[in-house]
């Protein structure tokens, strides 16, 4: 947990006078297997692009002539005629920069840092950034996956909004929004103060107990 005297002054104040339940820093503002994930792929892709930049470009660059077919057209292209290049090089630059891009996008959410937490009676608040977000706990469905190890986890927590999804090769299907805690202390105590919370918020009407005479 986390005292005030480490909080940022805005935090501090959107949290007002409301008793706290929780306070915690995440590490990553995402899941890091989602960030190796595009890591992964980008590497991939940019090493396929590589590839064809060996061997179309790379003997033009050893001052040698390249052959392919242009429209079923044999063309040669080489140092003194790089005009038949132009297009071949624009789509491989393409595939290379797609591959740098991903990259780039991989590394910054690896090492995107995450923010402040804060659990109220009636709210989950994030800070990051000098801005921050209140979502009501009954806006959480009370699906939570808990992951990570004694001294340190994470905590992804469904809710009722989302969106459609379309499959390949099957029906469309409702996939939840997630909020995702990462690299916390005492993930399973933060775990069950958020489950307790969600309940007691929870705007569905129970049907246990209560009948008409």
């Amino acid at each position: 947990m986390i005292d005030d005297t480490t909080l940022p002054p805005e935090l501090i104040s959107a949290i007002g006078s409301e008793p706290r339940d929780f306070i915690v820093k995440a590490k990553r503002s995402q899941p890091a297997k989602v960030s190796l994930a595009i890591l992964i792929f980008g590497a991939v892709w940019l090493g396929f692009s590589s590839i064809f930049v060996f061997l179309f470009l790379g003997p033009v660059f050893q001052g040698k002539e390249v052959h392919f077919l242009t429209n079923d057209v044999p063309t040669v292209a080489g140092p003194g005629n790089l005009k038949p290049l132009i297009g071949p090089a624009l789509i491989i630059g393409l595939f290379v920069l797609i591959g740098i891009i991903m990259l780039l996008v991989g590394f910054r959410m690896l090492l995107k840092k995450g923010g402040y937490f804060v659990g109220t009676p009636t709210r989950l608040i994030s800070f990051r950034n000098g801005s921050y977000r209140s979502i009501d706990w009954e806006q959480f469905s009370g699906d939570i996956e808990v992951s990570g190890n004694i001294k340190r986890g994470n905590l992804t927590l469904g809710m009722r909004s989302g969106k459609m999804v379309s499959s390949k090769n099957g029906p469309d299907r409702y996939v939840p929004d997630t909020l995702f805690i990462s690299g916390i202390e005492n993930v399973s105590e933060i775990e069950q103060l958020c489950r307790r919370r969600i309940k007691e918020n929870d705007p569905t009407p129970s049907s246990a107990g209560s009948y008409i005479r």
